[in-house]
């Protein structure tokens, strides 16, 4: 099979004597996939800490408020989260319903997709912290309370800080989970990459060129990533904690 790629045709105009070409498209939908991720991750750390604090707390009522979340939203598919946001949770909500009438259909498409991505990989970030936690002494935690620390205080100064440092490479995973995760905001309408591609692909029939363009460009985000965190890991390695700590 004999298959001639057409690179120059991303410097063609999407519409005839205008001037925005196919790779400008193309970087407009990177730029929401990376805005997308990037806001629907500091939800996600944020939430998912509570909730990993939660789980490992010796009250009986948190502890279970935290194992609910992560079974409910870890236990539903993404995609169904997707569309429970962007088309159920406003018919429940009159007034935000109204609001979302009245706004610029990006503008919520872009916010049901930042809130539902962030709260479903909260979910994740709460597994990873609880094991951080766990995976400290029991010792550290009743220092902390020898010292006249209360509970709050105890996992505010003694335990959390350990417990990130630990878990920042599975917090990698993550990381470069959230960005492939954004692509099925395309089922709500968000114009991140992949939609930008099937779009791309659709009308000029160049899947083969829009879709490897797209493909290098999730794994240039990606390593990118995955290069900053294992910065950030090597500089807040634990001895005796985290693999390659000095």
């Amino acid at each position: 099979m004999n298959i001639h790629l057409n690179w120059l045709l991303f410097f063609e105009p999407i519409v005839e004597g205008d001037d925005l070409v196919w790779w400008e498209m193309l970087f407009s939908g990177l730029l929401w996939t990376m805005a997308t991720s990037a806001i629907a991750g500091v939800i996600a750390f944020a939430v998912g800490s509570v909730m990993g604090v939660l789980r490992t707390t010796s009250n009986a009522t948190l502890a279970f408020i935290g194992n609910a979340y992560v079974e409910l939203f870890r236990n539903i598919p993404l995609i169904v989260q997707f569309f429970i946001w962007y088309f159920v949770v406003p018919e429940f909500v009159p007034p935000l319903k109204a609001w979302s009438i009245e706004q610029d259909p990006t503008v919520v498409q872009f916010l049901s997709a930042i809130v539902c991505l962030g709260l479903f990989s909260a979910a994740r970030v709460a597994e990873q912290v609880k094991s951080g936690i766990q995976s400290l002494s029991r010792g550290q935690r009743f220092a902390g309370y020898a010292l006249g620390l209360t509970e709050p205080q105890t996992y505010r100064y003694v335990l959390l800080p350990m417990a990130y440092r630990i878990i920042v490479p599975p917090m990698t995973s993550e990381a470069m989970n959230l960005i492939k995760n954004s692509s099925v905001a395309l089922t709500i309408g968000l114009t991140e990459l992949t939609f930008r591609t099937r779009e791309m692909g659709e009308v000029t029939f160049a899947f083969f060129e829009a879709y490897i363009a797209a493909t290098v460009l999730y794994v240039i985000v990606a390593m990118t990533v995955n290069r900053v965190m294992a910065l950030v890991e090597k500089r807040t390695a634990v001895p005796g904690y985290i693999a390659g700590g000095k």
